[in-house]
């Protein structure tokens, strides 16, 4: 499926705020030298958010189809995911790192056809936006954020959505049965943007602390 020009612009939006994200990130890495490692997840995500937007700006919506990009795209919800966890619940970050990178295994044999059960994006794809949906409302009642991160939770519920679409196209059932291909192609670079909006909101100022 081509781009519109529209989609074109939106994702070079994207992209420019998610370098922006990426350099802030990299700012509070150098400066918070004693507690953080996780940016780097974080620094990950974003990265792969803009080489994304930049590939399907260069070859359109089908450069989404190929196994190797739906294994790099995981890292975007997998590293956020994982950020959020190494920072607000260090005493579980690993046991979690360790289950998605068990899911992170299991979606490269999928998209190389060692398997080929499609439960595999479905679960690890709602295990990781239910984490990016509720660690910032957590971190914020125990008052471990400002109540501005709650952005963070806005853009996982977005990115969660979107993912989720996609996850479920990819198993052959569009989500609720109205996200079909023409659907999620038509709102994805609006979900990307909101989603990166979102994100950039919580933690801009969440990091200054």
């Amino acid at each position: 499926m081509e781009t519109s020009l529209l989609d074109q612009a939106l994702l070079l939006l994207t992209g420019l705020i998610a370098v922006y994200l990426i350099y802030r990130f990299l700012q509070a890495y150098k400066e918070q030298s004693d507690n953080n490692r996780h940016f780097i997840p974080l620094i990950t995500a974003f990265a792969v958010l803009f080489v994304s937007g930049v590939l399907v700006i260069l070859f359109d919506f089908d450069v989404l189809s190929r196994p190797e990009i739906k294994i790099v795209a995981t890292l975007i919800p997998f590293g956020i995911a994982i950020g959020l966890m190494c920072e607000f619940y260090k005493k579980y970050a690993t046991y979690y790192k360790i289950f998605l990178l068990i899911g992170f295994i299991l979606i490269v044999l999928l998209n190389y056809g060692v398997i080929t059960t499609k439960l595999v994006y479905p679960i690890f794809h709602s295990v990781a936006g239910f984490t990016i949906f509720i660690v910032p409302i957590l971190a914020i009642k125990d008052k471990m954020a400002d109540k501005s991160f709650i952005g963070v939770t806005i853009g996982g519920t977005i990115i969660g959505i979107g993912g989720m679409a996609l996850a479920f196209l990819g198993a052959g059932k569009p989500l609720f049965g109205i996200f079909t291909a023409q659907v999620v192609f038509a709102i994805l670079t609006t979900i990307l943007l909101t989603m990166t909006l979102g994100f950039t909101y919580g933690y801009v100022k969440h990091i200054k602390k």
